[in-house]
């Protein structure tokens, strides 16, 4: 069989299996014949060859109309799993993850600072085969474990050039994965989780994400693609300068968004967590109310120069997120008033994925990969 007969064959395959991914409605062998234009033996034979492969199966039967019930067709989403680690200055989260971009597994790990790439490594490595062995993950259906830094990481893949919060600069990145015997990927955390958030959304529309966490980033989706910028440093919003000669920020330099819409701002730094800190917001305690009002002012400066830069939704993601609903309309409100062209600011949106989209994004990259190479 020559390549292109294979190369047929093998999109065909594709074809019928991208078209259950998509498609979550009942699914038939007919409605797969007439939505892809193939006769009903190619769907079969592919069918099969696809469910021989743990990849689809059977889901049921139609209602009868007075002949056979037809069956129903679903992809199997936990047919394969990827896991994505998030990596901060004193927190591991694990995230497993099917092909459906489902969660199956999580957990969290806090440490003392570390801040040797090696030292690091060694425990990612060893709290991944706990998680592995903790939750029962069949590491033959493992695609690989994505890793996320808050920090500018080098084309290559091979080197973080800089991640202020972790203390790091221009160092190697093979002392973090060279222990992990799965396949590895290493990402920006911001980018990986707007990615992510891209995905989860189906909509397919171009998209800013702003990660609020401890640190501040984000990413820029166009047409379905991580805009990465000349320098891979598109999406560093946390570092754009909204307060001239304002607060210090991690980075060195003043007035950043992130010195004023960090997690850290209105938990660490006072002493407090982020619960404590909103109770006493909703309690009228003036001098937090007065500092979030500060934080929001300052996230609508931010969010508003994102839009008038790239005319696009804007997503607030990263584990603030899940705190900024009740303040969503005066949030649009501040962001309004920064702007000329537009009277509301509906343009910006909270997260679907909320706390957990970090290591989410870094699964989701061995997902795409996967569902690509079908």
């Amino acid at each position: 069989m020559d390549v292109s007969t294979t190369e047929r064959r093998r999109q065909t395959r594709s074809s019928v299996y991208h078209y259950l991914y998509e498609n979550q409605n009942f699914c038939t062998r007919q409605n797969l014949a007439q939505a892809l234009g193939l006769s009903l033996p190619t769907i079969s034979q592919n069918l099969t060859e696809l469910m021989d492969a743990g990849l689809v199966r059977f889901t049921g039967q139609s209602q009868s109309t007075g002949g056979r019930k037809a069956a129903g067709l679903a992809i199997v989403p936990d047919a394969r799993i990827a896991v994505g680690v998030s990596i901060t200055e004193t927190r591991l989260r694990f995230s497993a993850a099917d092909l459906r971009l489902n969660e199956v597994a999580y957990h969290r790990i806090t440490y003392g600072s570390l801040f040797e790439m090696e030292d690091l490594g060694l425990l990612v490595q060893r709290e991944l085969e706990h998680f592995l062995d903790g939750f029962h993950i069949d590491r033959s259906r493992l695609l690989g474990v994505g890793i996320t830094l808050p920090g500018v990481i080098s084309a290559a893949g091979d080197r973080i050039l800089l991640a202020p919060t972790l203390r790091m600069k221009d160092i190697r990145l093979e002392g973090l994965t060279k222990r992990i015997p799965y396949p590895t990927f290493v990402e920006n955390d911001a980018t990986s989780s707007g990615y992510a958030e891209w995905f989860a959304r189906g909509d397919r529309s171009n998209m800013a994400y702003l990660s609020l966490e401890n640190g501040v980033g984000g990413a820029v989706i166009i047409n379905g693609a991580v805009y990465g910028g000349d320098n891979r440093r598109s999406g560093e919003f946390g570092h754009m300068c909204v307060e001239p000669g304002g607060l210090p920020c991690a980075c060195g330099k003043w007035g950043c968004l992130e010195a004023y819409c960090s997690a850290r701002r209105v938990s660490d730094n006072l002493g407090i967590t982020l619960k404590e800190f909103f109770r006493r917001v909703e309690e009228g305690e003036q001098f937090y109310a007065l500092l979030w009002k500060d934080y929001l002012l300052h996230l609508a400066v931010g969010a508003s120069n994102i839009r008038m830069a790239l005319d696009c939704q804007v997503v607030l993601g990263g584990f603030m997120s899940q705190y900024l609903t009740p303040y969503l309309p005066v949030l649009r409100d501040y962001a309004a008033a920064n702007n000329p062209y537009e009277k509301g600011a509906e343009y910006l949106e909270l997260s679907k994925l909320r706390s957990h989209a970090v290591p989410l994004g870094a699964a989701l990259h061995f997902i795409r990969q996967f569902l690509d190479g079908i």
